[in-house]
Formats: structure tokens, sequence, C-alpha cells
């Protein structure tokens, strides 16, 4: 019997980053469909009543919504770059200076099927991302961010904790209106519901920010200017010297000083800012979250489905990115379908939420 216990945040993060990850390297609307189920199974295998356990619904609206706007554009920009014309729309002339740009006209399925599968993969990573909302309570998150960067992480998990408040303030202003006999739909509905949610939300955030401030977040105390603009400096062009190494590394046309050497550059002078800004941060641990066998399954778990991908872009790539030019039926290897398997392990064999 598992008992029930809480996991570390990280190990959530981990495994949706994972997945992410690995929605990132394919087309395939199979695949993509299967991740997003992996991840709708775990979430509701694993999440708990808490307020950021409820705005995953939330993430699968917004990736419906994502879908429906990419396939929307493909026809009203001109979606006739293809053999199979399914349909034609009258189409506007634009003026000399709009050329190159067609508003409706004949519409195509290979531009269809372009849209779909483009938009499939952002629902999918959105998707991902919900799902460790969902499941990592995202105030212990600012537990794991360095200390140098504990102002950074404050306005973070901030932002992060938006979707799972407007959710539950959402549930709580439909569950008074149902107690008062509220019957009314559509957009007389939406406007009931709207302003009462907005103003929840921004008193929740007045709240937040006062009790922030009371217990002295953001407060620089009396570490010397010339020591937090000294690390601050470190820490900043450090993470910029790291993004133009990755660039560096991914694109091949760059000279070899913006790889692999800014890369390590960045990185020493960002781990150096973050060690002299934490030295001036004292920090204290109430129950720390504990890292045990179930979190490292998990994030084993998430790490391996995105690995299995990248794997299979050098073995199988035809079945990654499904072919438009022929048109082609998207397959199911056995190698992908192993990976999206792989991705939800973590909602059987890891222990069931605490409720609270």
């Amino acid at each position: 019997m598992i008992l029930p216990r809480t996991l570390h945040p990280g190990a959530w993060w981990i495994w949706a980053l994972g997945l992410a990850t690995a929605a990132s390297r394919t087309t395939n609307p199979v695949l993509l469909a299967l991740i997003v189920a992996a991840a709708s199974f775990v979430v509701a295998r694993r999440r708990g009543d808490a307020p950021w356990a409820l705005a995953f619904r939330l993430y699968l609206w917004l990736g419906a919504l994502i879908v429906a706007s990419r396939l929307l554009f493909r026809v009203i920009f001109g979606g006739g770059g293809g053999t199979h014309v399914l349909f034609t729309l009258p189409e506007i002339p634009l003026p000399e200076f709009a050329a190159g740009i067609r508003l409706f006209g004949p519409v195509a399925a290979e531009e269809l099927l372009s849209g779909l599968y483009d938009g499939m993969r952002l629902a999918a990573m959105v998707v991902c991302v919900g799902a460790a909302n969902a499941l990592a309570n995202p105030k212990r998150l600012l537990k794991l961010v360095p200390a140098a960067l504990y102002e950074a992480g404050t306005a973070i998990v901030v932002a992060l904790s938006v979707a799972p408040q407007l959710a539950e303030s959402v549930l709580r202003v439909r569950r008074a209106r149902r107690l008062r006999g509220g019957t009314g739909a559509g957009v007389r509905a939406l406007r009931a519901i709207l302003l009462p949610v907005l103003a929840d939300a921004l008193d929740r955030s007045l709240t937040l920010a006062a009790a922030l401030d009371s217990r002295g977040y953001a407060r620089a105390g009396t570490t010397p200017f010339r020591v937090r603009l000294a690390s601050g400096t470190l820490v900043v062009g450090g993470l910029i010297g790291v993004c133009v190494g990755v660039y560096g590394l991914l694109d091949g046309t760059t000279p070899r000083a913006l790889g692999s050497p800014m890369l390590f550059a960045g990185a020493a002078a960002a781990v150096t800012g973050m060690l002299l800004g934490g030295r001036r941060i004292g920090r204290t641990r109430y129950r720390p979250d504990r890292w045990g066998t179930p979190e490292t399954v998990t994030a084993l778990c998430g790490v391996g489905t995105g690995a299995l991908l990248f794997a299979t872009v050098s073995l199988d790539p035809g079945n990654l990115y499904p072919s438009l030019s022929p048109l082609t039926w998207p397959a199911l290897a056995p190698l992908p379908a192993a990976a999206i398997t792989l991705a939800a392990l973590p909602g059987v064999v890891t222990p069931p939420p605490v409720p609270s």
C-alpha cells in the first residue's frame, strides 16, 4: 500500500518539461494527442483539491483555442498552397503595398493540416505546463529558487499562481450565484461572473502583496549598493551569455566563439553572481521538501520521454513529421509509443496526494 504524500514540486516540473520537450520534437497529431492524454491522465490521478489543481481545465480550453486560431488564420490568410483544394472562398483584393498577403481564396488540405499540426504542437506544450501547475504547489517553488534570485522568483511564483487563483475565483462566484438562485446563461451570466471574479482577484493580489511586504520580500537591507550591482550584473550578463552560447551551438552558421566558449563563460558568470548575491541573504527552511524514490522515478519518466523522442528524430524522422507533400497518414511507431507510455507511469507508481 502506498501512503499518501505530496511530491517534490521540482519533480513534477522536470516531468512536465520533459513532456513539453517531447511535444516540441514532433508534429505527428497522434503522438501529440497521446502526450496530452498522458498529461491529463497523470493530472486526473495525482492532483489534489488545492486551488492550483483546479486550473488544468483552463489550459485544455486554451490549447483548443490555439488549435482553432491556427486553423482560422490559415483560412483567412490564404490556405491555397496545395493540390487538394477543399473549398474556395471569395478573395478580397488588397492594395499593392500588401503584396504577398492574400485574404481568403482557395483553401487546400495541405495548408489546413499544416496549421492543425503546428497548433496541436503548441497546444500540447501549453497543456504540459498546465499539468505542472496543477500538480506542483507554486508557492513551494519559491524555496527551490537560488537565494540570489529570490526577488525574481517571488515575481515568477506570483505570476504562476494567477491562473489557479482565477479558477478558484470562478468556482466561488458560480457557487455563490447558484446559492442565490442565479439562473442566467450566455452573455448575461458572463457579465455577472466576470466582474466579481476580477474584483476577487484584485483583492487577493493586494492581500498577497501586503503579506510579502510584511515579511520583508524585495527589501535590500544593509547590503552595499556596489555588492548588489555587481551580483546583479554578473547574473544578468551570465544568463545572456548562456542564451548566446546555446544559440551558437544550435545554429551552425554562427562563429565558434559564440558557441561553447560563450556558454561556459556565461554559466561561470551567472554562478559567480548567484553565489555572491546569495551570501547577503539569510534563508530558513521549515519542513523542507524531501526528494525520494517517487520523485526520482517521476523525473526520469519525463527526461526519458524527451530523450526517446530525440532519439527518434535520428532513427525515424518521418514518423515524427508526417509528410504533407504528398499527403500521408500519421503513423505510430513502437519507440514513440513506448516513450509516451513512460510519461504516464507517474500516474500509477507515485503516491496519491495528501487531501487538504
